[in-house]
């Protein structure tokens, strides 16, 4: 499971010209599940974004969680996280979970987050999604559950 976590002062994400999800103060968390992934996976990875210290604190220092600055995350899923771009120009997406279980663990990475006490937004799983965001930095995280030497 992969997840690209944007520090923002504010994002939405809109399908067919209407606003599904907004936050203000916050992460975009970019998620893609890929085959092989599972419950474990989801689990860690929602407790490592809500634990991730990377918001400013007194001294200027990245220190804070998102809890700690009352901050909210706004969840997209994006399957294209999984490319596979070795061979020629067109990515490949076989790696990328089967669309059942890539919203199973979607649902269950929102979930852990919001169990951490995270206010949560969504997009919609497999829709054509426009997103908008302010990243505040700008800082931005890569986080990949699979051992570098998997990857």
């Amino acid at each position: 499971m992969k997840a690209v976590i944007q520090r923002v002062s504010e994002a939405s994400v809109e399908v067919d010209g209407a606003v599904v999800g907004a936050i203000g103060k916050g992460f975009l968390v970019l998620l893609g599940v890929e085959k092989g992934d599972g419950e474990a996976d989801a689990a860690y990875l929602a407790r490592k974004v809500a634990a991730l210290r990377i918001f400013s604190d007194d001294a200027g220092k990245m220190n804070l969680a998102l809890g700690d600055v009352g901050g909210q995350a706004l969840v997209v899923s994006q399957f294209t996280l999984a490319a596979d771009t070795s061979r020629g120009n067109r990515p490949a997406f076989d790696a990328a979970a089967p669309p059942e279980e890539g919203q199973r663990l979607y649902g269950a990475f929102v979930s852990g987050l919001a169990t951490a006490g995270i206010k949560v937004a969504t997009g919609v799983f497999g829709a054509h999604m426009k997103v908008r965001l302010v990243n505040d930095g700008p800082v931005t995280i890569i986080i990949d559950t699979r051992p570098k030497s998997e990857v």
